[in-house]
C-alpha cells in the first residue's frame, strides 16, 4: 500500500511545475471531485470552505476531524487522480491532535494537504508543520505539506511588509517541513513574482475571475493555483439565483445551462471510477 501511495504522491510533486503550474478546480463533495476529473484536471484539492457548507457548516475550523476526513475519504475512493486536503489548522489545538489529523489523512488515500497558519505565529505554526511532516514519515508515507500563510489575506501593512513578512515565514516553514508555500491574497504581479524568486519552494496562489492566467502565472514563477472556494461558492450561486427567480418571477432561467442529466448521471453508475 505504501509503494503505491508514495508512486502516487511522488507524481502529484512532479505536477507543481512553473511552465505548467499546477491547476487546482476545488471540489468540496464526492460528485464536484468526479466532474473535476472528468473535465480533465490531473489531480483533485479539497476546499474546506466549500467542504463546511455542504455539511451546514461555517467556514473556519468548524468540522470536526471525523466528518472532515470521512469526505476526503469518499473522494479519494471516487478518483483516480492524486489527492490533496485542505486540513485548515489540522483539526485540533494539540501537536499530538494533529498526528492523529495527518495519519487519518494518509489512511484515506490523500498523499497532500493544505494546513494554515491563520493567527497562530509562526514558530507555533512552524511546530506543527514539524509535526505533520514526523507523522508522515513514520507511517513511511510521502505527503505533499503545502503550507497556507494568511498574511496578505489579512491585509495589515503595506505590500512591501506584507511580502517582507511572506518570505520570512516561507523560511520557517521550509525549514520545518513544508514542500510548497500557499499565499491566498497576493495578486499583484510583481509581489508575486517576487515571493516565486523568494521562497525555494513551489509557490502557490488563489485565483478567481479577473486573475491573471495559469500561464502568465506560471511565467511569474508559480507552480500551483487554485481557486479555493470559488467553485463551490458559483454553485451555490446558481441555486439562490434559481430558487429566487422560481420564486419571484416564476420563470426557470437560472438552470439553463445544467449539465445533461443522463451525461451527469452517467459518471455515477454502477462505478464511479469505471466511468471517467
Amino acid at each position: 500500500m505504501n509503494i503505491e501511495h508514495n508512486q502516487t504522491a511522488a507524481h502529484f510533486r512532479s505536477l507543481h511545475s512553473k511552465q505548467k503550474p499546477l491547476a487546482l478546480s476545488n471540489a468540496w463533495d464526492v460528485a464536484s471531485a468526479v466532474i473535476t476529473q472528468a473535465a480533465g484536471a490531473t489531480a483533485v484539492a479539497t476546499t474546506s470552505a466549500g467542504v463546511a457548507w455542504s455539511l451546514g457548516l461555517p467556514d473556519g475550523d468548524r468540522v470536526d476531524r471525523t466528518r472532515a476526513v470521512a469526505v476526503i475519504a469518499g473522494i479519494v475512493d471516487a478518483v483516480q487522480l492524486p489527492v490533496t486536503a485542505d486540513i485548515e489548522g489540522g483539526y485540533s489545538e494539540t501537536l499530538e491532535g494533529i498526528t492523529t489529523t495527518v495519519m487519518a489523512v494518509l489512511d484515506a488515500g490523500a498523499v497532500g494537504i493544505n494546513m494554515e497558519d491563520g493567527s497562530r505565529s509562526p514558530a507555533e505554526f512552524s511546530e506543527r508543520i514539524s509535526v505533520a511532516r514526523d507523522a508522515a514519515r513514520s507511517a513511511g508515507r510521502d505527503l505533499f505539506i503545502n503550507a497556507r500563510t494568511d498574511v496578505f489575506l489579512a491585509g495589515a501593512g503595506t505590500e512591501k511588509q506584507r511580502l517582507e513578512e511572506v518570505l520570512a515565514r516561507a523560511a520557517m516553514y521550509v525549514e520545518a517541513g513544508a514542500d510548497g508555500i500557499f499565499v491566498p491574497g497576493a495578486s499583484d504581479p510583481g509581489t508575486i513574482a517576487a515571493l516565486a524568486a523568494g521562497i525555494s519552494v513551489p509557490v502557490n496562489v488563489m485565483v478567481g475571475a479577473g486573475s491573471l492566467s495559469v500561464t502568465d502565472l506560471g511565467a511569474l514563477g508559480v507552480s500551483r493555483v487554485s481557486l479555493g472556494s470559488g467553485v463551490a461558492q458559483a454553485a451555490y450561486a446558481v441555486a439562490r439565483r434559481a430558487a429566487e427567480e422560481l420564486n419571484t418571477a416564476g420563470t426557470y432561467s437560472a438552470v439553463a445551462d445544467g449539465l445533461d442529466y443522463s451525461a451527469l448521471n452517467g459518471l455515477f453508475s454502477p462505478s464511479t471510477k469505471a466511468n471517467v
